[in-house]
């Protein structure tokens, strides 16, 4: 909880963040004493976040009885900070958390998909290789403290989430001897319509209609209607109808199976089996549908000919459909259209 001035009693055992001097401290009571950390936070909504953070640890090491009023180092902005004993023999070096992360890609590789090497682990990656100040797995809190700061709390909570599966799997593999990230991930809190997850918001019958149209009459971008019109009366994700073959509708055009789809890899587009919630479903093909799938068959195509091949061929690539053909059309309709990607 969050107090603008010094006032007031937080309850036993709570740690509360206030403003003193135009700095956040955190003030909380152990032993019988109360004891005053001054983070040197300025008074940002950002920075009463990283502050409630830090109070939430010195709740939980309270709770866990592995406070130490005699060493209130770790709570410091910089984080927790290592001292070496004297006569201690030097240890061997530990490994960074990019080097780690390296590893545990490896690792994970064989039975990772394409997709989530090329978007999920390369965004860690870059994260961990070229913003991410501080690369040692000692400085936990600080790293924490920098995603809070620089991240939205759902790109955050989400690299945290990776960062301790990679640290667990090092503990296992022993390449570290323990985990500082646990439970870090949790403690971040994703407000509602942050996350990836938002609610569906459909175009109208109206502005369907008006974008198909505006496809078949385009000089640049008509090749795609069929496959722009597709996607409208099946529901299904781009991915799932660039990777149909003519083996996946049935002869009688009454079902299409959707289960393979085209993401992008490290070597470019790839065809993977299984789709991104489950593994198959089929599709009921109505009248409609089957007039339009029977208009785009070409005469004498294969079971292993693609519905909606690129114009060279290949696999259409959506993420350059969406910016271009896609962005192109869109901004040419009605103003009172609102863009939503492909």
């Amino acid at each position: 909880m969050k107090t603008k001035t010094p006032t007031g009693r937080a309850s036993k055992g709570s740690v509360t963040a206030i403003l003193s001097n135009g700095r956040i401290q955190l003030r909380f009571h152990f032993a019988g004493k109360r004891h005053y950390i001054s983070t040197g936070y300025p008074d940002t909504p950002q920075h009463w976040k990283l502050a409630q953070l830090k109070g939430s640890e010195i709740e939980k090491d309270i709770l866990c009885e592995r406070f130490d009023p005699k060493d209130l180092s770790k709570y410091s902005p910089e984080g927790s900070v290592r001292k070496a004993q004297a006569g201690t023999p030097s240890q061997k070096s530990q490994p960074t958390l990019p080097q780690l992360w390296e590893k545990y890609v490896e690792f994970k590789r064989p039975n990772a998909s394409p997709s989530t090497l090329a978007k999920d682990y390369q965004k860690v990656d870059r994260c961990l290789n070229l913003y991410l100040p501080k690369k040692s797995i000692d400085d936990a809190v600080a790293i924490r403290d920098w995603l809070v700061a620089n991240k939205t709390a759902n790109s955050a909570k989400r690299i945290l989430t990776q960062i301790n599966a990679c640290c667990n799997w090092a503990v296992k593999s022993q390449l570290i001897t323990n985990n500082p990230f646990v439970g870090m991930a949790a403690d971040i809190r994703v407000p509602k319509g942050e996350s990836e997850d938002t609610d569906i918001d459909p175009f109208s019958l109206a502005e369907r209609d008006k974008i198909i149209q505006t496809f078949k009459s385009d000089r640049h971008y008509k090749y795609y209607a069929s496959f722009i019109e597709f996607l409208f009366m099946t529901g299904c994700r781009p991915s799932e109808a660039v990777a149909l073959q003519w083996k996946h509708v049935t002869d009688d055009f009454r079902t299409i199976r959707f289960e393979q789809a085209v993401v992008e890899s490290e070597n470019g587009l790839v065809c993977k089996k299984g789709l991104k919630t489950q593994k198959k479903r089929s599709f009921p093909i109505n009248p409609k549908l089957a007039g339009l799938l029977q208009s785009i068959q070409p005469e004498g195509a294969t079971g292993e000919d693609k519905v909606f091949p690129a114009p060279k061929g290949g696999w259409i690539d959506t993420h350059n459909l969406n910016n271009r053909a896609w962005h192109s059309v869109l901004k040419r309709l009605d103003s009172n259209i609102e863009y939503r990607n492909l």
